[in-house]
């Protein structure tokens, strides 16, 4: 005789408990498929209303260009920036700020760089890619200079 067609008062405590798992089980895999449908359900409404929104941008795009008018270009996936700063390139400005000595060390371009109102969250990096590409030289580490 199983534990399901015995009486629960007849059950030992290992049947019990195994019983208790099973269903906590069985109920956990309910509210998952239940989490998975409204997912679903969620992912399909905003597959829809972008879809919409984008059949609503194209008429007004179409009726503005119609009229004459220019219309905005779409944005670059992701919304990157344009990685520019006031009077040129991120990547200019830091090869001006180095130009201006022989010698700099990291901490003296990302002190004239903030001056400047440079971001300097990715100097390093940015410093890297410019030796890369040959517009700036390192005679040794952390020390850079114009090539």
């Amino acid at each position: 005789m199983n534990a399901e067609t015995k009486k629960i008062s007849d059950l030992t405590a290992e049947e019990l408990y195994a019983l208790a798992r099973e269903r906590e089980q069985q109920e956990a895999e309910r509210r998952e498929a239940s989490r998975k449908k409204k997912l679903e359900a969620l992912r399909k409404k905003r597959k829809e209303i972008v879809a919409r929104q984008r059949a609503e941008l194209a008429e007004l795009d179409r009726e503005i260009r119609d009229l004459g008018g220019r219309t905005p270009k779409a944005r670059a996936a992701g919304g990157r920036r344009s990685g520019t700063a006031a009077g040129g390139t991120i990547s200019q400005k830091l090869c001006d700020i180095v130009a201006t000595k022989p010698e700099m060390m990291v901490s003296e371009i990302r002190e004239q760089a903030e001056a400047a109102g440079i971001d300097t969250k990715n100097i390093s990096q940015t410093l890297a890619y410019l030796k890369r590409q040959g517009r700036l030289a390192s005679p040794r580490r952390g020390v850079y200079s114009a090539p």
